[in-house]
């Protein structure tokens, strides 16, 4: 019994740094009206900032390309390293509030949720670019010598967290309740237009609030990294616990949020302990911990739904993209034709960048199907594209399933899992459901993914060349050379998946979905079954994710973990609605600066910035989503069309009409 309540205790480490987190999230929803998804890494950014100030002495600015260290000494005292690392936080978080958050504030759900996972993106580049991926265990801050409580030897750093964690609640509530800034801010909260008639400046409030939350998140960061550990893959995702510690809290209340960082940092240190039992099954021990946070998130979503808040804007609240009219087939067959030639000229790295370009079109559609017609987003479709990958080895060496019935069973086995995965969004939309979508990719990668009866382990899952009727499909000819066979096989499925989402855009389905899309009490008021449509549109869109992951794992010839990572389903997501997420050819925009794809061997090749991909992917997601919230290519059809309108009017200027019309 002592060792479970050791365990219990232990927890506090890890559900300070949650708690720390909820609290800051809850701030910033409140301030400026959005679910921050790159929290997490803005958090590990100043730890990493911490940790580099007490080893080397240097202060490493957010930003890559130019000087980014200063040498300030070779014994950095701690309370100067962190006052240092602070004020860095304070400014970013301040710029990234008039970069993108404030000319946000009126903007759709996809593009704030789009944005901060930008934003995610972007950091993490610059985390990694300037300290690697390796991870790090800082020197501990808090005293951390053992002290004996309840006859058990304890940390007394995990005490020490606790009670800052207890007197930082303390802190914010008395802030909102008392001061000024706080009550200004509960004002802008209600309506920013209401805040405005009363002399109060939303502007003011969010910058003050952005600051706050980033610095108070980075303090949790600094002084709980030595017992968490700093890696920049895992860190970042500590979001995602402390979104549902800031459910708990219905991203309104301090106390519940932190209280509940708190407990979920227990529970999974207690869950850890139950691992190492034999009677705990062997194959929930590498991802169990990690499904805690996804049941609160599923729990609290079901049980408030639409009834958490909402923050008034003065400029409106418009939750979906606008969605463009019915495309025709000269565009999609346009880009078809660019593909199939650009796959039968080039070799080596570039026919196998046009084909990884053609599976990634298969991919983006499955976001404009979901986000584009449905209006629901997801940031799980790398979870279910690997779902398919790995099936596909499975029915292909274990079970002898032969081409093309195993990617076919593949996508379907990935049919049920995004189904499961979205079946909450029943209820929800908007930045709840990317909160579910990205815990639910989380349990898949750490529960299925990690496993290595399931995926092969650190080689991978095999996946045996494809043929069709004796003919070889296979990725590679026997000179080990780009094959073109394979690329055309690619480029036919892509057709049939075009003429698919083509089609059900422009007929009963489509106007269907739509209609759900603009307004599900009105589809239902026309007898319309709306939780049908939904489902519907989610197993269309993850079937075609799942024929997606399928053909990477042919092309690759093996199926690895790190195809599918959480990061990759959200830099997928981040370049679909780059491209542009409600059409098609904005499907195939985003193919091309896909990972692998022929815009990054391009950066490779020519201009050697391949390693700084990531980092351009997320700015360039970022200023899209401020700039063109619908994405480039809508962007460049809607100037074409003024262009257009233009030079007709410029025609009727110079050929009026007929006179005999006049009158």
């Amino acid at each position: 019994m002592d060792q479970y309540v050791l365990f219990l205790l232990l927890g506090v480490g890890t559900g300070a740094i949650y708690a720390g987190l909820a609290m800051g999230l809850v701030v910033q929803f409140k301030a400026l009206g959005l679910v921050n998804f790159g929290y997490g890494a803005t958090v590990m950014l100043a730890a990493f900032q911490y940790d580099e100030l007490r080893r080397t002495g240097d202060v490493v600015f957010p930003w890559v390309g130019l000087p980014s260290r200063w040498h300030l000494g070779d014994d950095v005292a701690s309370p100067v390293a962190g006052a240092i690392v602070l004020v860095l936080t304070a400014l970013l978080g301040l710029a990234l509030y008039f970069a993108a958050f404030r000319p946000l504030r009126a903007a759709s759900s996809l593009a704030k949720v789009v944005a901060s996972v930008g934003i995610m993106i972007s950091i993490q580049a610059i985390v990694i670019v300037n300290f690697g991926t390796g991870a790090r265990r800082p020197t501990s801050i808090l005293p951390d010598e053992s002290i004996e409580l309840f006859g058990l030897a304890l940390p007394r750093d995990r005490l020490w967290l606790a009670a800052l964690t207890i007197a930082t609640a303390v802190a914010l509530w008395a802030l909102f309740r008392f001061t000024s800034v706080g009550l200004a801010t509960r004002a802008a909260a209600e309506s920013e237009r209401g805040a405005l008639l009363s002399g109060i400046s939303p502007t003011k409030v969010g910058a003050i609030s952005a600051v706050l939350a980033s610095v108070m998140a980075a303090a949790f960061g600094i002084v709980s990294s030595p017992i968490t550990g700093l890696d920049p893959s895992k860190f970042t995702l500590f979001v995602v616990p402390a979104l549902a510690a800031a459910l708990l809290g219905r991203l309104s209340s301090i106390g519940l949020a932190a209280a509940g960082g708190l407990a979920i940092g227990m529970l999974q240190s207690e869950l850890l302990l139950f691992a190492t039992k034999p009677w705990f099954p062997e194959w929930a021990r590498s991802g169990a911990i990690d499904a805690i946070p996804f049941v609160v998130i599923v729990a609290c979503l079901i049980a408030t739904g639409e009834r958490l808040p909402a923050r008034g804007s003065a400029g409106g609240d418009p939750s979906l993209l606008s969605l463009r009219r019915p495309e025709g087939w000269p565009a999609p067959t346009v880009w078809l034709l660019i593909g199939g030639v650009g796959i039968v000229v080039t070799q080596d790295q570039y026919r196998v960048a046009m084909i990884s370009s053609v599976i990634g079109a298969i991919v983006m559609l499955s976001f404009v199907v979901l986000s584009g017609y449905v209006g629901q987003i997801s940031l799980a479709q790398g979870a279910v594209a690997g779902v398919s990958g790995f099936s596909v080895s499975l029915l292909a060496t274990d079970a002898g399933v032969p081409f093309p019935f195993a990617p076919l069973l593949a996508a379907s086995i990935a049919t049920v899992a995004g189904s499961l995965i979205g079946i909450p969004g029943l209820r929800i939309r908007g930045a709840q459901l990317a909160v579910i979508t990205l815990s639910g990719a989380v349990v898949v990668e750490r529960l299925l993914f990690n496993n290595p009866d399931l995926t092969g382990g650190i080689e991978g899952a095999k996946v045996p060349a494809p043929s069709l009727f004796g003919i070889d499909l296979g990725p590679r000819t026997s000179e080990q050379r780009p094959s073109i066979a394979f690329g055309m096989l690619c480029l036919v499925v892509l057709a049939m998946v075009v003429t698919a989402v083509v089609t059900i855009r422009r007929g009963r389905l489509g106007r269907r979905l739509i209609s759900v899309r603009a307004n599900e009490r009105a589809a239902a008021a026309l007898g319309m079954d709306v939780v049908r449509v939904k489902i519907t549109g989610y197993a269309l869109a993850s079937f075609i994710a799942g024929v997606g992951g399928a053909m990477m794992g042919y092309q690759q010839s093996s199926v690895s973990v790190s195809s599918f990572t959480v990061f990759v389903g959200l830099q997928w997501l981040a370049l679909a609605y780059l491209g542009g997420i409600t059409s098609v050819s904005g499907a195939f925009l985003a193919a091309i600066m896909l990972p692998g794809a022929l815009l990054q061997t391009l950066l490779a090749d020519l201009w050697e910035l391949g390693d700084y991909n990531l980092l351009l992917s997320g700015l360039a997601v970022v200023v899209t989503a401020v700039a063109h919230p619908e994405g480039i290519a809508p962007a460049v059809s809607n100037r074409l069309a003024g262009l257009r309108r233009s030079h007709d009017l410029a025609n009727v200027a110079i050929h009026p009409l007929d006179p005999n019309l006049q009158g």
